[in-house]
């Protein structure tokens, strides 16, 4: 019992800090290239994907799945994110910058992953290895780093590199975010309208959720496998999200959130799944014509991670402090904001840069609705 008392909830850390996290990194990603300054240097370019997914996205997961932890266990692994952050934000090429984010992924992995492993059905343990892949994402990224500074000529014959990498990462969050969302929708879907007599007869729907492991799983690999040419692998990756975002939508119009307007938190969860059926169409699109994928990953990023993270903190926060739904301008107001940012960021096309206007408003939408939650999340803690 002793050892019990002494635990802590990830999430009441992790989540502030993502959350802090995400409503700095993209305004300064956009200001280090804007004000020309270049600073912070581990955000220019592509480094604001590299924080999101590496950085944003497993603090999410680890707050998520690691439950109450020990001390120890918990400021150790919190350490290390920290420390990830620090050096990839202000020392992007030194060593302690691309060996801490794989260091603390493959920390987390070490606890979270064997938490999955007892499943029984198939379905069910597809968590364990999916977000196996997602920690491992970090030491691949180092490794083909390795590749390109020391062997530059086997390199070179690899097809598999860093945008290749980045994007595979934002697959299997969507596949995550469509396999954790689909079991947090469904039932409180069932619950909600069984209240208003209505029986709700498509629930978890177990078919369509396989097919959608099924399909982004074959989405990912083909994009992970190095011996696979870019033409091949985007197309048949794009043939494979064309038709996960139409499962998406199949499986999201038959929960009939539409008709759960008491719930508001809930109606963000289905605007969220929608923005993960608008994104896969989009960028499988963009990978079948092998155009730019950029403005299309950030239908998924931006609207589908973003709607369903802040949708999920927001919803444990207030089940924990108070036993009730967030308030509905709380719910109302995140939502609105991510969707400006996802919209007007998706409106920048290819060059973001070339329209500052649009993308300066992007970023501050963004920023403001994470900054407004993790205010938010630190008021409520001492309640939870």
């Amino acid at each position: 019992m002793q050892a019990s008392a002494k635990k802590h909830p990830a999430f009441t850390l992790f989540f502030p800090l993502a959350a802090l996290l995400a409503s700095i990194v993209v305004p300064l990603s956009v200001w280090a290239t804007l004000s020309g300054s270049g600073w912070p240097p581990g955000l220019v370019g592509a480094g604001h994907g590299h924080e999101l997914i590496f950085g944003f996205a497993l603090a999410l997961i680890a707050g998520y799945t690691l439950g109450p932890q020990p001390p120890k266990v918990l400021y150790t692994l919190l350490a290390l994110w920290l420390a990830a952050r620090m050096a990839h934000l202000l020392l992007p090429n030194a060593w302690l910058a691309l060996l801490l984010p794989a260091i603390f992924a493959l920390a987390l992995a070490w606890q979270v992953v064997p938490r999955f492993s007892a499943a029984k059905q198939w379905r069910n343990k597809i968590t364990a290895p999916l977000i196996m892949t997602l920690c491992l994402l970090p030491l691949l990224w180092l490794t083909l780093l390795l590749a390109w500074r020391y062997w530059p000529g086997l390199a070179r014959g690899i097809s598999l590199d860093i945008s290749r990498l980045m994007q595979a990462g934002v697959l299997c969050l969507l596949l995550l975010m469509s396999f954790i969302g689909g079991r947090l929708i469904a039932p409180a879907a069932a619950v909600t309208l069984e209240k208003r007599g209505v029986e709700l007869q498509a629930r978890l729907q177990p078919r369509l959720e396989a097919t959608l492991i099924i399909l982004l799983g074959l989405a990912i690999i083909a994009l992970l496998l190095p011996w696979l040419g870019n033409a091949f692998a985007y197309r048949w990756s794009g043939l494979c999200l064309i038709i996960t975002g139409l499962v998406l939508t199949i499986r999201g119009l038959r929960w009939q959130l539409w008709r759960c307007t008491e719930r508001p938190d809930l109606l963000a969860f289905g605007v969220g799944y929608a923005w993960l059926a608008l994104g896969s169409i989009a960028c499988g699109i963009a990978f079948i014509r092998l155009n730019a994928i950029t403005p299309a990953l950030h239908l998924i990023t931006i609207g589908g991670l973003g709607t369903l993270s802040t949708s999920v903190m927001l919803r444990l926060y207030f089940q924990r402090a108070s036993r009730t739904p967030p308030p509905t301008a709380w719910v109302v107001s995140i939502t609105t904001l991510i969707g400006i940012a996802s919209v007007t960021r998706f409106l920048c096309g290819p060059t973001p840069f070339a329209q500052p206007l649009l993308l300066s408003l992007s970023a501050a939408c963004w920023s403001l609705a994470y900054l407004l939650l993790a205010i938010k999340m630190l008021r409520l803690t001492p309640q939870v």
